[in-house]
């Protein structure tokens, strides 16, 4: 209510920001290496592997389960913008995190893109076939903000990402996580980040609310992001996540998976 009474006041200053940030921003590059891998298990008996993003696709000799089918999909976070490759971006440090937490191979695959919003996303993964997965990361959210994307409209696009996935890939969870603490990025001027946090907090509380309705509840999940944003952990853009950061949303998303994977295995 503050925001909404607040906002036609404070409308010709964020405009203003955000016009001035498009043109001063550092644009960093989404990182390069492959998109797609396998991580092996490792058992305490067996050496780590050498690379987290390209690793022998062969069965893992520690455990007989089969590997678990891993999509990371959405924007420039889960592209891991702020990384200068995949290996120390976000997608390849949640595989490897996974499957030290379920104990068996992890195959995984990133289709992601710097700039998307909810329905821009639906579209990516509407233009390409989509392989099987078990579970799948959905990463959101920032640039409905920043493009004024109204809630219901966002919500409505992820819905119809479910939708498509779960009839696609036939994957068994999807995991929404919620938005950082926007207005602590470091680019970010006041007003603007108050802005741009305030409107991160409703889009939180509203997806929450949606993840846990009956008709998705059993299959899909929110997970908050409270505590992971610190200036001296993002990238030098003062937008993105470091790779150290990466490393630490990579645990806190393998943590709440494995919780998932033993769930829908039982």
């Amino acid at each position: 209510m503050v925001v909404r009474l607040i906002k036609p006041v404070l409308a010709p200053i964020l405009i203003a920001q955000a016009k001035r940030l498009r043109k001063v921003a550092l644009e960093l590059p989404e990182p390069s290496g492959q998109r797609h891998g396998v991580v092996a298990y490792a058992d305490a008996d067996s050496p780590p592997p050498s690379s987290l993003s390209s690793v022998s696709a062969s069965p893992s000799t520690s455990t007989s389960r089969p590997p678990l089918s891993l999509l990371i999909t959405g924007d420039s976070s889960a592209a891991g913008v702020g990384a200068e490759t995949q290996d120390n971006a976000l997608a390849s440090q949640l595989a490897a995190a996974l499957a030290g937490r379920i104990q068996r191979d992890v195959h995984w695959r990133l289709i992601a893109q710097t700039g998307l919003t909810s329905i821009g996303l639906l579209n990516l993964l509407l233009a390409q076939p989509l392989p099987r997965f078990d579970i799948a990361v959905v990463i959101v959210g920032v640039n409905d903000i920043t493009n004024n994307v109204p809630i219901g409209h966002a919500l409505r696009a992820r819905n119809r990402i479910i939708r498509l996935l779960r009839a696609d890939t036939g994957v068994k969870h999807i995991l929404f996580p919620g938005l950082p603490a926007v207005e602590r990025f470091p680019l970010l001027p006041q007003p603007l980040a108050w802005y741009g946090g305030a409107q991160a907090r409703r889009n939180n509380d509203l997806q929450a609310r949606w993840a846990t309705h009956a008709r998705r509840a059993a299959f899909v999940s929110h997970v908050p992001m409270d505590g992971f944003t610190h200036p001296k952990l993002m990238a030098e853009d003062g937008f993105h996540p470091s790779p150290m950061l990466y490393s630490m949303v990579a645990a806190h998303f393998a943590e709440h998976l494995a919780l998932k994977v033993a769930a829908t295995e039982d």
